[in-house]
């Protein structure tokens, strides 16, 4: 995405517009754009959208006028890391202390509501030295940040099965009971993959908690055992980043896909590249990283939604966190249609989560993104300015002014421009 991007100010409320929290009266997005074409008002009050009428209708409550803005539901990060991000340029050892990595949790998540994420999954890494320290502190993130974005996170062990596994396993248990609503595991890093998933799956079907394993996915027979075992599992089984499966055959990949489908695991690709949790690379060696080919496993029926992986880590020192990015390169990239790429940001990852369906109509949750555009792909393309919605109320503002030097060529061309308004409002 543009560069030109400013990081928002999400403490405060916006110029024209947005409810204080506790406060019950209504917002009114007007003359916002959508999906469809129509220009409409839509109401939000309660943390859901209340109504949807034609622009002007819409009375009473505060109004944020939106024209020339597309209004999307919001998406959700389903893949982060929060514990290591932003530490691209940190000399010598990441630093884990609690507070450093409380810091660096809520700086991240941030940035992802900046982008229009109103929810994110987080994989934290328990065990070791640090025990559940870096679980305790990104929960405590998670609490302070509340109001503005919906921040879940994901147990991650390293070995589950052997002598070391016992260990393993119960600060898995602990993470459960400390309130890691997800629990996760890595089956490459353990001497006993299969093993490792079993365990994972037997733990959570007894917590009732989803589950959420890192697996580079380049061995179709662990990948059809893991189908097998994962079936019928509730609240369900999701796996990623499966770049591995971009190298296998693609005969291969749809009969290992019809097993995932047919169990209902859904597969998060990672399109901006790959991620900390999938250590095993650095003993195989450098590779080129690639995204889990979503085609043919949109074909088989899997159910794929799209993450962002590292952010600005040792693993991608430039990594954005930004949903519309990843939406970006699976069009450009994928040969997905904007608007199921977008889907992969948004619906599939918010179904990924576990999270409540949300479209532009009365009585769905009023989690929404406004972008700067006349339709999806344009958004995609040229996302600069963003306001982002949550629980019915705004939450993070990004705004971007394009200007030119006057010329002659500029003024017989017409060319568009966002210039900077003379007296307060909105930039045009």
């Amino acid at each position: 995405m543009p560069e030109s991007q400013q990081q928002p100010q999400p403490q405060q409320p916006p110029r024209n517009g947005g409810a204080a929290p506790g406060e019950p009266s209504a917002l009114v997005l007007g003359g916002v754009r959508l999906a469809d074409g129509r220009t409409v008002d839509v109401r939000l009050s309660g943390g859901r959208i209340e109504a949807v009428g034609t622009a002007g209708s819409l009375v009473p409550g505060t109004r944020l006028d939106l024209g020339g803005y597309l209004l999307l539901p919001a998406p959700a990060e389903p893949h982060a890391h929060c514990d290591t991000a932003l530490t691209a340029d940190t000399a010598g050892p990441v630093p884990y202390a609690p507070g450093d990595v409380q810091r660096r949790t809520v700086e991240a998540a941030l940035l992802q509501l900046g982008h229009g994420a109103t929810a994110l999954r987080t994989h934290v890494r328990i065990g070791g030295v640090h025990g559940l320290r870096s679980l305790e502190a990104v929960l405590e993130a998670g609490r302070a940040l509340r109001e503005l974005t919906e921040l879940s996170a994901v147990a991650v062990p390293r070995v589950l099965t052997g002598t070391a596994g016992a260990d393993g396993l119960a600060v898995l248990r602990d993470a459960v009971g400390t309130g890691a609503s997800v629990i996760g595991g890595c089956p490459d890093l353990d001497p006993d993959p299969t093993g490792h998933a079993e365990a994972v799956l037997d733990l959570a079907a007894r917590h009732g908690c989803a589950v959420d394993l890192h697996t580079e996915g380049d061995d179709p027979a662990r990948l059809a055992r893991l189908a097998a075992m994962a079936g019928g599992l509730r609240p369900g089984v999701t796996i990623g980043p499966c770049g591995g499966l971009s190298r296998l055959p693609a005969d291969m990949v749809g009969r290992v896909a019809e097993r995932l489908a047919a169990a209902g695991v859904t597969v998060v690709c990672l399109p901006q590249g790959d991620c900390s949790g999938l250590e095993h690379q650095g003993v195989r060696g450098a590779r080129t990283c690639a995204c889990a080919p979503v085609r043919l496993l949109r074909a088989a029926g899997v159910r794929v939604a799209a993450g962002s992986g590292a952010l600005r880590d040792a693993v991608n020192p430039v990594g954005r966190g930004d949903p519309l990015e990843a939406a970006f390169l699976l069009a450009s990239r994928g040969g997905l249609p904007p608007e199921e790429a977008y889907e992969a940001v948004a619906g599939r990852a918010r179904s990924a989560m576990g999270l409540p369906e949300v479209r532009v109509e009365a009585g769905f949750p009023a989690e929404l993104l406004a972008v700067r555009g006349d339709g999806l792909a344009g958004a995609l393309s040229l996302a600069y300015s963003r306001v982002v919605v949550h629980r019915g109320r705004v939450v993070a503002r990004t705004s971007a002014v394009r200007e030119y030097c006057d010329s002659a060529a500029a003024v017989a061309l017409d060319l568009p421009r966002q210039t900077r308004p003379q007296s307060g409002g909105e930039q045009q």
